[in-house]
């Protein structure tokens, strides 16, 4: 899928999340970046073809997903799986996988991507499974397709889901297909820590980082979570290691909650908070029947810890709903996990960048420009309304653009919006 303009825009005008009306002036470095190089105060003249007026949009960095599953997404109308927790998803992913050949798995990943890419995520890790049929590493290699037909407008990391019962030597032989790094869920194994062991020896024999399930249920007497900080603490400080979930943190008593949130920031350990899937899985019965499973945010990032927020899955067994939109895990991180709606924009956006290894993006001095261009007034109104109308830019050239129209019978009160810019012809 190539970029829809050969090249990127000379500047931009638009509205920050503080409310100020600004230029960005861009420019490509040597390395072929588009970063920013200026940040001033609106001007009123007209600024050229090769400038972008965005005047009623708030510009927010690019939005990232750290925790997807595109090899799952969109499978909940070919399945038609029970409602239920985390054991019966599993149950019904295993069973209804061995029937998805590698077309579904591509086309059903692409359209997910496609959507991420239209409202404002430009990056995005995805776990994919190594399936248990004669054929295991059929969703590698449709991922790995969609990838190289996303290059240039969306970055795409890929993380392999083994089990406790995939080999060894399948796991190397996906991250030769394609993956990028040893993912899993240690948790799930009859001897969880034997399998977390299992997972860091395989990253560490081949050079690469972890994004590993962690602890995700609520009651329980078996923690990975510092098993997995102890181990990669001396890991090169590039390498990648992060924690998804961590529901278990949740319902920890706060002296120790307090311990492994030091010594996740001092190994480096990025969490990821999922709140669209932990609020429908987690909680459904046992002692802790109710809580809602949310890793515990504002601790972790007090202790220093690099916390990210993300969607998980897109309407397949473990999700029967989602949007692939940032701005429904942000309204979520707000009411649900007591986040202000800035700390909410930034946990989806440069924290889940971050996450990803990806640099600073959005409007400021020296960031990548990379952003999410939103109708709206401020941060509030962007989270609340999560208008359609959005453009969203790579490397400073305008990818996707989306306008919505709407018709009432009575009197409009507030002036007519400004029609989204024409960027696409650029």
């Amino acid at each position: 899928m190539p970029a829809t303009s050969p090249r990127p825009v000379r500047g931009i005008t638009g509205t920050l999340p503080d409310g100020s009306l600004v230029d960005l002036d861009v420019t490509t470095g040597a390395d072929g970046v588009v970063r920013v190089e200026r940040v001033t105060p609106a001007r009123s003249q007209e600024r050229g073809p090769d400038w972008l007026d965005l005047r009623g949009f708030v510009l927010t960095a690019s939005a990232a997903e750290p925790h997807a599953h595109l090899d799952k997404a969109l499978s909940w109308a070919e399945l038609q799986p029970p409602l239920g927790d985390l054991t019966d998803a599993i149950t019904s992913w295993r069973t209804g996988s061995v029937h998805l050949d590698e077309e579904s798995f591509r086309r059903r990943a692409l359209r997910a991507a496609t959507s991420m890419l239209r409202n404002g995520i430009t990056a995005v890790r995805t776990h994919v499974d190594i399936l248990g049929d004669e054929d295991p590493l059929r969703a590698i290699r449709a991922l790995d397709h969609v990838r190289a037909q996303l290059d240039g407008v969306m970055t795409v990391q890929i993380a392999v889901l083994a089990n406790h019962r995939t080999p060894a030597a399948l796991v190397e032989d996906a991250l030769d297909t394609g993956a990028d790094l040893v993912g899993g869920a240690p948790h799930l194994a009859d001897d969880p820590l034997t399998e977390l062991t299992r997972l860091l020896d395989i990253a560490e024999k081949r050079g690469v980082g972890a994004d590993l399930h962690i602890d995700e249920f609520l009651d329980g007497d078996h923690l990975t979570i510092e098993a997995y900080a102890g181990r990669v603490a001396d890991w090169p400080r590039d390498r990648i290691r992060t924690a998804g979930h961590c529901s278990r943190l949740a319902t920890l008593p706060a002296d120790d909650l307090a311990r492994i949130a030091r010594m996740l920031a001092r190994a480096s350990v990025s969490v990821v908070a999922l709140p669209i899937t932990n609020l429908y899985l987690q909680g459904r019965s046992g002692p802790s029947g109710g809580h809602r499973g949310i890793t515990t945010i504002d601790v972790l990032r007090d202790a220093g810890v690099l916390v990210a927020a993300g969607a998980d899955n897109i309407r397949d067994p473990f999700n029967p709903v989602g949007r692939a939109d940032p701005l429904e895990t942000a309204s979520l991180l707000v009411t649900a996990a007591h986040q202000s709606p800035h700390a909410a924009a930034e946990l989806v956006t440069n924290s889940a960048r971050a996450a990803l290894g990806l640099e600073p993006a959005g409007p400021q001095i020296g960031a990548r420009a990379d952003f999410l261009a939103v109708r709206s007034t401020d941060v509030i109104d962007t989270i609340a309304s999560a208008p359609a109308d959005r453009v969203v830019i790579v490397n400073g050239v305008p990818v996707a653009r989306s306008e919505t129209t709407s018709w009432t019978a009575v009197t409009e009160i507030a002036a007519e919006p400004t029609p989204v810019p024409s960027v696409m012809e650029r």
